[in-house]
Parts: structure tokens; C-alpha cells; sequence
């Protein structure tokens, strides 16, 4: 079998896969403190997964999601194939290729509700627009006592239903990173199976951009 490098990886994908790795881990370890860091990385997050999506349908031939993204049946049969003679593949295989996709929509729903949460704070572009009761003078004070009592109610109940709300964002938050790390682990031991099966370096192709053909 004749064997020959050739470059598959852009510096665009190599790039986005490790800033990703570096902020994600960052996001993750500054998460319980809740500091402009863990809100910074985070959107850095959420601006490389959406550079990647756009560059999965005009960036180079491996990069497309039309090179990965096969049928159900693709999938079944390559990790069928892994059994006797693995199907080689030179971009992402059939099984990667949906993982890929798979921990894009994770992140996107782990920022998304990232950014949920600092809004329901009053924070970030989807902010809480909270009405505080108004604040009367003391010459109005007993003509406006009724309609005080009303609006301080009022607000009470929204700063309840804002909490309410904030505590279902954050379940979903975290419950989404913890499936986010069920993925990474999958996609570490997926490579390491892989490079092993195929006789390859997956994670030095990821860095180099060079994998070898198999004509």
C-alpha cells in the first residue's frame, strides 16, 4: 500500500480546535467563580463555534460539513468495519464526523444559556429589563401608599419569577457542561481508537494538518 502525506487540516480548523480546547478549559475551571474571566472565555467560546459552523460550509474540502456528515448507514457500517478491516478515511469518519457536530450544539446550548443566566443578572446582550418601584416623595407618600403596596408586590413576585427562571438556567447550564465532558472524554478515547486502529497520529495531524493517504 503506497502511503504518502498530504495536508487535510487547515489553519483554520487547527487554530479554532485548540483555542477551543485552551478556552473551554478555562471557562470550565473558572466556572464556580462566576468572574469576568468565566464570562470572557465564554464568548470566546461562543465566537469560535460560530466561526466554525460558517467555516463548515465555506471552508476547505475537509473542513465542510459535507465531508463528515454521512447517513446513518455510513455510520453503522463504519463502526461495523471496526471489527475485521476499519474503513480508512481521511477527513473525519462517519462516527467523528457526527460528534463533531454533536459537541458544536452542546457548546452553542451551554453558552446560550450561559449568556441566559447573565442576562437574568442584568449582564450581557440578553439583559433582563427588571422594573424596580418607583420611588415617591414623602409629600405623596400617604395619597400613594395603596399604589406602592401594589407595585411593590409587583416587583417582589418578578424578582421571584427572575429567580425561579435564573435556577432553571443554571440547572440547564451545567447539566449541558457535564454532557459537554461526557463528549470530550468520548471524542479523547475516539482518537486514541482510531489512531490505533488506522496506524495514524490523529492528534499530531490536528497540529501538523498532514495525515497520510492510503492509495
Amino acid at each position: 500500500m503506497h502511503k504518502e502525506t498530504v495536508p487535510v487540516w487547515d489553519i483554520a480548523v487547527r487554530s479554532f480546535h485548540w483555542s477551543l480546547v485552551i478556552a473551554f478549559t478555562i471557562a470550565w475551571l473558572s466556572g464556580d467563580e462566576e468572574d469576568s474571566l468565566h464570562i470572557y472565555t465564554g464568548y470566546a467560546v461562543l465566537a469560535l463555534i460560530s466561526f466554525r459552523l460558517l467555516w463548515g460550509f465555506i471552508g476547505s474540502r475537509h473542513a465542510r460539513f459535507s465531508d463528515f456528515l454521512t447517513s446513518p448507514g455510513e455510520v453503522i457500517a463504519y463502526l461495523k468495519s471496526l471489527k475485521d478491516q476499519p474503513r480508512h478515511y481521511l477527513g473525519h469518519n462517519p462516527a467523528g464526523g457526527w460528534m463533531i457536530l454533536l459537541m458544536l450544539l452542546t457548546l452553542f446550548g451551554i453558552t446560550l444559556s450561559g449568556l441566559k443566566v447573565y442576562g437574568l443578572e442584568g449582564h450581557g446582550p440578553l439583559a433582563a429589563n427588571l422594573t424596580a418601584p418607583a420611588i415617591i416623595s414623602q409629600a405623596h407618600a400617604d395619597e400613594d401608599d395603596e399604589r406602592y403596596e401594589h407595585e411593590g408586590m409587583s416587583a417582589a413576585g418578578e424578582h421571584e419569577g427572575n429567580e425561579a427562571d435564573e435556577d432553571l438556567w443554571e440547572e440547564i447550564h451545567e447539566t449541558l457542561t457535564d454532557f459537554m465532558l461526557l463528549l470530550i472524554a468520548l471524542h479523547i478515547l475516539g482518537v486514541f481508537v482510531s489512531s490505533r486502529l488506522h496506524g495514524e497520529n490523529l492528534a499530531k495531524a490536528m497540529i501538523t494538518g498532514n495525515k497520510e493517504s492510503r492509495d
